[in-house]
């Protein structure tokens, strides 16, 4: 190994060591900054998100140093850790009315939030290997990050502006209203500038399941971990927003909104476990229970919330009545209808189930028939690989007699 190279990976290995040790220490505050603060649902969040990001991105990272995903992942983590940790110290001095230092900087720090879960959507067109495979996609990353930066530029001037203005004005959840409220030029900066992500976003995951459809092999595979991590982040995001829109809520809606949230962290783990290429081969279950899963729980929420208006709004029945009634049919609906959509998804994603059974009754009659042994073990071969699918496969026979 050259000497570039060796200082190279000795370079890399001090900075996953810098931002790993940053990660955990902003984690460790977490604890204490939540309870002090009363904020333990956004701590929750941010350490369910964070740590998956920062496992997988140091892990990446150290044996992939190449690879921008660790790096990414990590600086994820970092982010999240970093902003909770501002957002409570902030709620506690402003919000709280403790006076003790550096609340300007803590409320700095908060804004760390959004740019650090931006930077998913680079994380999904870089994906397995850290390169951008097209020239579109290319031009389409490269827009992505020159809106980032106007992003970040335009945080950072409205930050400044309002950190100078005195009093520093505060909204209801500890943080810059200059931010959480956007008006005049940062909000015609702010709203398209997240819109464009967004639809950059959707065209990475469209580029995606392009590349999937052309794949083979251990990528094809890789690309299903990918799929299966964003069904899971989607669904928990458009459930956080649906809690989240309604307005001031009871602490039980709050908590509810505060798990789904929670479930952007499967996009990290999906991607760390393909990367490292662990157990890829039971991915076309994972992401029928996935989807069915999914879409039980959105047909029930649907279900739950027609059940509900009808009852009080039609039927004029008492609320706490509508609700139980509503609430036990739809545990009773669960199981049937969990049944009858699993069989649909399979159908379609994890095909091989149904096929398996088949496929070894078909064997097992070819076997009573076949007389040539490197027939059968030919044949003993296709059978495993078309219903198991191993990465490598070895037939043993005994000593012939």
């Amino acid at each position: 190994m050259t000497e570039p190279r060796i200082a190279g990976r000795g370079r890399s290995a001090t900075w996953v060591t810098v931002l790993g040790a940053l990660a955990v220490l902003s984690l460790l505050a977490t604890l204490p900054l939540s309870l002090l603060s009363g904020q333990i649902g956004n701590g929750i969040v941010a350490v369910g998100i964070g740590v998956p990001c920062a496992a997988v991105g140091v892990l990446v990272a150290r044996r992939q140093p190449r690879n921008p995903l660790g790096w990414l992942l990590t600086l994820t983590a970092v982010s999240l850790f970093v902003s909770n940790d501002g957002g409570d110290y902030s709620y506690y001095v402003y919000r709280l009315g403790h006076r003790i230092p550096f609340g300007p900087a803590a409320l700095a720090l908060d804004q760390l939030w959004t740019p650090g879960l931006v930077l998913f959507v680079a994380v999904i067109l870089l994906f397995p290997d850290g390169r951008v495979p097209s020239g579109v996609s290319r031009r389409a990353m490269r827009a992505f990050w020159a809106v980032y930066a106007v992003l970040l530029a335009a945080m950072t001037v409205v930050t400044a502006s309002a950190l100078a203005a005195r009093p520093i004005k505060v909204d209801v959840q500890g943080g810059l209203s200059a931010i959480d409220k956007p008006v005049g030029w940062f909000a015609v900066v702010q709203r398209p500038a997240l819109l464009l992500i967004l639809a950059l976003a959707v065209g990475f995951i469209l580029r995606q399941v392009l590349s999937w459809r052309r794949s083979s092999g251990i990528r094809r595979q890789q690309l299903k971990w990918l799929a299966s991590g964003a069904a899971v982040t989607i669904a928990s995001v458009v459930i956080g927003i649906g809690f989240a829109s309604t307005g001031p809520t009871s602490a039980l809606a709050q908590w509810v909104d505060n798990v789904f949230w929670v479930g952007l962290a499967a996009l990290p783990v999906s991607m760390g476990v393909a990367i490292l290429r662990y157990r890829l081969y039971e991915i076309d279950r994972i992401i029928s229970r996935t989807l069915a899963y999914t879409l039980v729980t959105g047909l029930l929420i649907a279900a739950y919330a027609g059940l509900v208006l009808l009852s009080t709004r039609v039927l004029t029945v008492s609320s706490s009545v509508a609700v139980a009634a509503s609430t036990l049919a739809a545990a009773a609906a669960f199981n049937p209808l969990r049944r009858r959509v699993q069989r649909v998804v399979d159908r379609r994603f994890n095909r091989a189930r149904y096929d398996a059974d088949l496929t070894v009754a078909a064997f097992a009659a070819r076997l009573r028939e076949e007389v040539d042994l490197d027939s059968v073990q030919a044949d003993l071969a296709g059978v495993v690989t078309r219903t198991l699918e191993p990465a490598h496969l070895s037939v043993w026979l005994g000593q012939r007699g």
